[in-house]
């Protein structure tokens, strides 16, 4: 500062510098306004700067105040501030020398009451229920008995180990933590974070997945309890495919993510209560159920041994339902021989007379009519294969007059119909051979037959056949007399032989002609 006397002034005031009023404004204002207490609406909030400090303004509906939120003291505030919070700041009053402005420094800040906390909730519950969040179709079931259980929760405050001492008395299963923060800055974004990285897991993975979620803080202010009213952590509790059970504060503390979550549990101990049955009370209902199954079982045993035996009762005895089948087997095995006897009897007639008609001049008679059958139908092919012959000459005959006549027009179409000549005569060679082929396998058939009836396969067998002197068969000796002729037939030829004695005829038997008749002939068999 100078003290310089000038003359030519009219008063004695001091003259300064600009920068000197304003480092004596600066310390004036910082020494009047040390610490104080603001009430007043955010505006022109945008978040913390690329710096990490935070640069708004506080206003009523009268005046307005620029304010600052350095680094250091943003990262301890209890709750992120928001466009058009109102509320309570805590801070000294400062100049800015390069612009003329003043400003308070923030070193707190708080809600300027629960009315403003709450009126942000319900704005915000508003906006995430118009889109579904909270829709009760959207709520998914606890799983009965499940297998893993993850906790979003401090790892060092008092409510993981009553979550885990009360899962342990119940029913011990395999507890996956999720360390987070509950409350201050970033502790919404780990907890989000955790809840989707639970829901990242694979199945069938190294680290497994959880059945159920639970998501648990202790009791506290509104303030501490406001990460959980974060959208970021609303979203993804409603985005979570594994159940989620929110276990936020006390029972009367409500948060958004009680309505976002599938069951809202009083408090850690209850969500506990609420992921995991009692091992015990399933131990004792399972042995409830066995001795009632056993009873049931015991009952209906009884029941059926009792009817069982009074069938039993109804039921006749066993000589009187095998009586009468016993009788009638006595009675079958009574007839079964004579019945044998007859049928046998009958068998034998039937053979005898089927016999009767198989001699060697009825097979002779049908072999005879079989060759001129055949010959008649070779007769026949014969004259079809020559008129085919001469019809197919005849054919030729005119194609060729025809071609003579016609130019080479018609050169093809006889070639064709040679073509075709050729084919049928082919053919008519071919069916002539086939039908020969037939009738020779005919023949032969026919023939054996008659070999196997022959009477010189039986000579073959050591038997011989006599032949008087007019070479006809002799049956009987009472046809032969002393002194007579005959002639002996073996399988490998005849020897000549004479009587030394001649036979006697049985009483009533009339002498035989010196020739005996012709037997009729007898129709075909076939």
């Amino acid at each position: 500062m100078s003290n310089v006397f000038d003359g030519d002034s009219p008063t004695n005031l001091a003259e300064y510098s600009v920068s000197e009023l304003s480092g004596s404004i600066k310390r004036t204002v910082e020494t009047a306004f040390d610490q104080v207490r603001v009430r007043g609406e955010i505006s022109g909030y945008r978040g913390p700067h690329s710096s990490g400090h935070a640069y708004f303004a506080l206003k009523d509906d009268r005046a307005r105040i620029d304010a600052v939120i350095w680094k250091g003291t943003f990262s301890r505030l209890k709750f992120r501030p928001e466009e058009g919070m109102e509320v309570i700041a805590t801070g000294k009053v400062t100049t800015f020398p390069g612009s003329s402005k003043y400003q308070i420094v923030i070193e707190t800040l708080e809600p300027a009451g629960a009315g403003a906390l709450m009126a942000l909730i319900e704005e915000r519950k508003r906006k995430l229920g118009a889109e579904g969040l909270f829709d009760a179709t959207r709520k998914k079931r606890l799983p009965f008995m499940p297998s893993v259980i993850g906790v979003v929760t401090s790892p060092t405050g008092a409510v993981i180990r009553d979550i885990l001492h009360r899962i342990s008395d119940r029913f011990p299963v395999h507890v996956l933590v999720w360390p987070v923060k509950v409350q201050g800055e970033g502790s919404g974004e780990e907890v989000a974070n955790a809840i989707r990285g639970f829901n990242a897991l694979e199945p069938s993975g190294a680290i497994p997945r959880p059945d159920v979620l639970i998501v648990a803080r202790g009791g506290g202010s509104l303030e501490d309890l406001w990460s959980f009213n974060d959208e970021i952590v609303v979203r993804a509790a409603a985005e979570s495919r594994i159940p989620l059970i929110s276990a936020v504060g006390h029972e009367t503390d409500w948060t958004l993510i009680d309505y976002a979550a599938d069951v809202r549990a009083p408090t850690p101990t209850g969500a506990a209560e609420m992921a995991v049955p009692v091992k015990a009370e399933l131990e004792a209902q399972a042995a409830a159920l066995a001795a009632r199954l056993q009873g049931c079982m015991n009952r209906q045993m009884d029941q059926r041994r009792q009817s069982v035996r009074a069938l039993m009762r109804a039921l006749p005895s066993i000589d009187q339902l095998l009586a009468l089948p016993r009788r009638r087997f006595d009675e079958a095995s009574a007839g079964l021989g004579r019945g044998l006897e007859l049928n046998t009897i009958n068998k034998r007639r039937g053979f005898e007379r089927v016999a009767a008609h198989l001699r060697p001049d009825v097979l002779s008679n049908r072999i005879a009519e079989r060759r001129q059958t055949l010959n008649e139908r070779m007769a026949r092919a014969e004259r079809m294969v020559e008129r085919l012959i001469d019809r197919s000459k005849s054919r030729v005959d005119r194609a060729e007059t025809i071609l003579a006549s016609l130019p080479a027009r018609l050169k093809s179409q006889t070639d064709r119909g040679r073509e075709r000549l050729g084919n049928l005569s082919r053919h008519a060679d071919t069916a002539v051979r086939h039908q020969l082929t037939r009738a020779r396998a005919e023949l032969s058939a026919q023939d054996r037959v008659l070999q196997s009836l022959s009477y010189k396969n039986v000579l073959k067998r050591g038997y011989a056949v006599i032949r008087d002197e007019d070479n006809n068969p002799v049956s009987q000796a009472v046809h032969l007399s002393a002194g007579m002729g005959i002639a002996i037939e073996f399988a490998d030829g005849r020897v000549g032989a004479m009587t030394t004695e001649g036979g006697t005829p049985p009483a009533g038997a009339k002498k035989r002609s010196a020739k005996p008749a012709e037997p009729p002939k007898q129709g075909s068999l076939f």
